[in-house]
């Protein structure tokens, strides 16, 4: 399987702390949890020419990584029509937390994506409400992060295919935490821990759930379908007037 994982790399230049956690970029410290498997990952990064998301590194895509806050303004339409077009083709897409607000995400759910939101190092419990979807397989009925950005409902995205986390928060808030959807051809996973000021991707538990989501998200081996005026397949008898 490709992987590409795209991360703005903002925060990494502007904020020790994150840099601290993240020598390597988020997406680094993402592209590190592969180590050891026979996928094949690169990264790209928002100030790389076109993204980093060229014609050629998304034809030769299955599972694209998207990680993005402070500057979901400055990725170009085109590049967003790219990616749209490619996820309706069959390319697999997981949305990493902030991602939410991100161009491609909003445009493949057609809604605000709004939600609340709290930096308080709020203890985050993420529970399994669907234990029998191939991405939970490995986790427990429910597993914690000491700290963790809050986001709390409404989010205001479409009703998901399938949920299989939801988060409760010290704070008393709940989310919709890994959402699966599915565009045209292609797969979808949102899942919401993330932030940059916190070593969640290093965590094992958010780390088996990527790797299972990049799993499910991968494309199946289909053709697009062919849409607009068709000749019959079967022959038409002519019909008494």
């Amino acid at each position: 399987m490709n992987i590409t994982i795209w991360n703005e790399n903002k925060h990494e230049k502007t904020n020790p702390k994150v840099a601290e956690i993240y020598p390597e970029g988020i997406h680094g410290a993402l592209a590190q949890m592969f180590d050891g498997t026979e996928h094949q990952v690169k990264t790209a990064t928002l100030e790389q020419p076109e993204h980093g998301l060229t014609e050629d590194v998304l034809n030769n895509t299955d599972v694209l990584f998207w990680w993005g806050h402070m500057a979901h303004d400055e990725v170009s339409d085109e590049i967003v029509e790219r990616v749209h077009k490619r996820v309706l083709e069959g390319m697999g897409l997981v949305v990493l937390h902030s991602g939410h607000f991100s161009k491609i995400f909003k445009k493949l759910m057609g809604t605000s994506c709004d939600l609340k939101w709290r930096e308080a190092d709020d203890r985050e419990r993420l529970w399994v409400v669907d234990p029998t979807h191939p991405i939970a397989e490995g986790i427990g009925e429910y597993f914690e992060l000491e700290k963790e950005e809050m986001y709390g409902e409404h989010f205001d995205i479409p009703a998901p295919d399938e949920l299989v986390f939801l988060s409760w928060f010290e704070g008393g808030e709940v989310f919709r935490s890994g959402c699966t959807y599915k565009r045209g051809n292609g797969k979808i996973f949102y899942f919401r821990p993330g932030h940059e000021t916190y070593p969640t991707y290093y965590n094992k538990d958010v780390q088996r759930v990527l790797l299972n989501a990049a799993n499910w998200v991968k494309p199946v081996d289909r053709a697009y379908p062919t849409y607009g005026n068709a000749k019959p397949i079967e022959e038409i008898s002519p019909k008494n007037k």
